[in-house]
């Protein structure tokens, strides 16, 4: 399959729900990722928020460049340069971050991997496109001003693509809310991805969610 960054960018637009997770066991993380892709949503923010993640996320990299190669493994909480190049040396094909940080891009650039800063002001939106930001995360979604926010930026600005986390729901009133705004994906963790879904193992459920979330997402593009 090919992941250049422009194939890469299609399928997160494509996919519309971005899954966001971490788990520290690489077997929990080869289940809960598989299960994603099997639900519709293949294309991956694994957050780097643990002690040794950068180790677990290329045994689950690798591991998916056999078993699954539909698997697309970007990275998330990325602030930092030399830290976006361990991972896109450990194989991830999309770069996200919490900060706008000029220092990433250029690294991504140079690699050709998209690269999604977190930005909340129109100021910073539009020096992440300056810095050939195609995709730009809106964090914190919810504490930025949701999706009036959104509105407001598209209003002068209806090229920028945008992508939140936080405060985006796997529910239809959220998704009409946010997508009708005119974001083009959405970062969902724990809303999707469940503590108790994973304390259970619960990796059917996880792909039942994911799927139900696919789907609603297409139902309110208009694309079902």
């Amino acid at each position: 399959m090919v992941k250049d960054r422009m194939a890469v960018l299609t399928a997160l637009m494509d996919q519309g729900v971005i899954p966001v997770f971490y788990h520290p066991d690489v077997e929990v993380c080869k289940n809960v990722i598989q299960a994603c892709a099997d639900g519709g949503a293949p294309c991956i923010e694994f957050t780097n928020r643990g002690d040794f993640a950068s180790h677990v996320f290329y045994e689950v990299t690798r591991h998916f460049d056999q078993a699954d190669p539909r698997v697309i493994m970007g990275v998330g909480s990325i602030v930092d340069a030399p830290t976006a190049g361990i991972y896109i040396a450990n194989g991830a094909k999309f770069v996200v971050g919490p900060i706008l940080n000029a220092d990433v891009a250029k690294v991504c650039n140079r690699r050709k991997i998209p690269y999604s800063p977190g930005c909340g002001s129109a100021s910073e939106i539009s020096y992440a496109e300056e810095l050939g930001c195609e995709i730009v995360k809106v964090f914190p979604g919810s504490s930025v001003g949701g999706p009036d926010f959104v509105k407001a930026v598209l209003g002068p600005m209806p090229w920028t693509r945008i992508m939140p986390t936080g405060g985006v729901d796997p529910d239809e009133a959220s998704v009409k809310k946010w997508f009708g705004a005119g974001i083009v994906a959405a970062g969902m963790g724990s809303k999707l991805i469940t503590p108790e879904m994973l304390d259970a193992k619960d990796y059917a459920g996880i792909s039942r969610k994911v799927r139900e979330t696919v789907d609603l997402i297409k139902k309110v593009r208009g694309k079902a």
